[in-house]
């Protein structure tokens, strides 16, 4: 059955069909002064800077899971991992993919390392945990939210979206993480414009 949120997602598929296979819901929103700069750790323990290392100055496409989800989660990353096919060479060099569990006191980077072993994830696709108030503050700064506080509050009901950006030329979308591979990674192209150097 689907949830609210998964049925705003297949209606924006419809609407990013319509728009030549690209989400075109693209809005100019104003992140960069707004996106919270914690360290995290990737799923191969490695230390970042979520702004520093990984967005500034990259195209981006951002999910949300967690690694005991039995929802939506295992599809999102079975479908990503298409994206990711898709985008081949230029993933880890113009594109970078990564997700970041909503449930970071018990996705440390060993839990979501078995995560990843359990699904296809090809290398250049790191999975982040952190400190909850800097995961929450990551999931707010990028609209990974819904309005209703107890929609929000229920994990299971999570959006099942990914946020597209290019930091540099603050170009930002969203598109829903189960819809079509190929036209994700369309919009993910459309988003990046020139190439990153």
């Amino acid at each position: 059955m689907f949830t609210r949120r998964q049925a705003l997602g297949a209606t924006a598929v419809g609407a990013g069909v319509l728009g030549l296979g690209i989400a075109t819901i693209e809005r100019r929103a104003r992140f960069r002064s707004g996106i919270p700069n914690p360290v995290l750790w990737t799923h191969e323990g490695r230390k970042v800077r979520f702004f520093d290392d990984l967005v500034k100055g990259k195209v981006v496409a951002i999910n949300m899971m967690y690694a005991k989800c039995e929802g939506i989660c295992p599809r999102m990353t079975t479908n990503l991992v298409q994206v990711q096919r898709e985008l081949g060479d230029l993933l880890g060099r113009d594109v970078f993919m990564y997700s970041i569990t909503l449930e970071p006191a018990q996705d440390t980077p060993e839990v979501l390392a078995r995560y990843v072993e359990r699904h296809p994830v090809q290398p250049r696709w790191p999975f982040l945990t952190g400190a909850p108030d800097d995961i929450e503050a990551i999931r707010k700064s990028l609209g990974f939210y819904d309005p209703d506080p107890d929609v929000d509050a229920d994990k299971k009901q999570h959006t099942g979206m990914v946020r597209i950006g290019n930091e540099r030329l603050d170009r930002w979308t969203m598109s829903p993480a189960l819809g079509r591979p190929s036209l994700i990674a369309m919009a993910i192209l459309h988003v990046r414009g020139v190439p990153v150097g």
